[in-house]
């Protein structure tokens, strides 16, 4: 059995495809047909609704360009699906009966694999190897049974490089039937994708073609601080699914607080295996999924730890200045550029304190206000809002947390012990036993052609 095209007169019977075009993260879908269970948080995103037919669950996928608000101030235009990239999040229970239409309303064909999941062959989504691709302005549908639970993905199997780097993806729960060993029952629930673009400032559109060298590190298709916040009860068993369809890997770091890796593309991890981390690496196609315990009350940072993939669009090629003084240079050249600034001879934490004019529809590099100053972030980051009075599914911003007295770091104006240096080291360090060499460098000024351009 193999996806198959949808006939015009069956096109009459679909279910209505349902559009979601704002960026704010939608509250959870619990489910009014079918088997019950407790629905997931989409980051930024929301849950398909469907229909039930005969037994079957019935969804509507529209492939289509979107334009999506990556931050208040920030859009781009990419392809995805149901008015948003990423798509929208598709949850079932294990043994459910599926059938996905997808209308492909793109300038080009595609097709939708569906990540990590046991299906016939045909429906595996890899077109012109399982299937035929879906034709610009037809409709094919995919059925099959959602066989174990877990947390899964969905993405183009056709023209890959370009689909999948202007935004076309989505997530897939699988939620299980019955209570599992391996799965435990949690307050709150959250999941979003990890994506990347090479947008270059003052444009709306990727570029497809880029490989590596991406400068726009999202969730969900959104930067800081355009993420929203993840807000749950003090004492909460909180879940995070996050899966990468990226180029590179991620280190996934949260503050404050330990947690186990409960689950990865391949279903809920043995109990015995897990063990206590703060970071987990989610590499290239990768899902992993970690739970803890929201004990430790305040606002927790959430990141990638790849410190660039916390920084919004950025220049590669700029010159190294740290530690340059050019103060007697910037006034020479300030004559003949008025408007010129000296920037990062003392690091990139001015960058946040510039008022200087942006090419349009571009963020600041480092941004980010919080409660006692700027952040001086982007990208990869967000905040844990762990708070003792937020309601049980109430996923309100709580506003910034107020540390107890004497909870906070401060500045210390007493006098400070003298502190150690390298050189007082102690007898453990190796130390040199042999003069070093003296080196003499002689330079030669080249005679003659060359090929090099000086």
């Amino acid at each position: 059995m193999a996806a198959a095209g949808v006939s015009r007169h069956a096109l009459a019977r679909l279910p209505e495809p349902v559009i979601q075009t704002s960026p704010n993260t939608q509250t959870p879908l619990f489910p009014n047909s079918g088997r019950e269970y407790n629905p997931v948080v989409t980051l930024n995103g929301w849950t398909l609704p469907w229909r039930m037919n005969n037994g079957v669950k019935e969804f509507h996928l529209v492939a289509e360009p979107v334009v999506r608000e990556m931050a208040p101030g920030f859009k781009a235009h990419l392809w995805g699906y149901n008015g948003q990239s990423p798509g929208p999040t598709i949850e079932v229970v294990e043994g459910d009966k599926v059938r996905i239409f997808v209308t492909n309303k793109l300038p080009e064909h595609t097709s939708i694999h569906w990540h990590g999941q046991r299906l016939p062959n045909g429906m595996d989504g890899v077109a012109g190897l399982n299937q035929p691709a879906i034709p610009s302005g037809k409709t094919f549908v995919y059925e099959f049974t959602a066989r174990r639970p877990g947390t899964f993905m969905y993405h183009p199997h056709a023209d890959e490089m370009t689909q999948m780097a202007m935004g076309m993806m989505g997530f897939w729960v699988t939620h299980p039937k019955e209570k599992h060993s391996d799965i435990d029952e949690v307050n709150r629930d959250f999941c979003f994708l990890l994506n990347s673009f090479d947008i270059d400032p003052g444009s709306f559109t990727p570029n497809p073609a880029t490989m590596l060298d991406f400068n726009i590190w999202a969730w969900n298709s959104r930067v800081f601080p355009g993420i929203d916040t993840l807000n749950v009860r003090l004492n909460d068993k909180v879940r995070i699914r996050v899966g990468n369809l990226t180029m590179t890997n991620h280190p996934i770091h949260l503050h404050g607080h330990e947690f186990h890796i409960t689950g990865t593309d391949g279903g809920p991890t043995p109990k015995a295996t897990r063990w206590y981390e703060v970071t987990t690496d989610v590499a290239v196609g990768q899902m992993r999924q970690i739970e803890f315990l929201a004990d430790e009350e305040g606002d927790w940072a959430f990141h990638c730890h790849k410190s660039h993939h916390t920084m919004n669009a950025m220049g590669h090629d700029l010159a190294n200045l740290i530690g340059v003084d050019h103060r007697g240079l910037a006034g020479k050249i300030k004559k003949v550029i008025p408007d010129y600034m000296v920037m990062g001879e003392r690091g990139m934490s001015d960058m946040t304190e510039m008022e200087m004019e942006l090419p349009k529809n571009t963020l600041p590099m480092m941004t980010g206000d919080g409660p006692y100053g700027s952040l001086e972030m982007g990208g990869m980051f967000t905040v844990l809002k762990v708070r003792k009075d937020q309601a049980p599914n109430d996923y309100k911003n709580a506003g910034w947390f107020k540390q107890p007295n004497g909870t906070q770091a401060f500045e210390w104006k007493g006098a400070t012990p003298s502190p150690s240096r390298s050189k007082d080291a102690g007898s453990s360090a190796m130390k040199r036993m042999h003069p070093a060499p003296e080196v003499e460098v002689k330079v030669k000024k080249p005679s003659g052609s060359t090929s090099h351009n000086h």
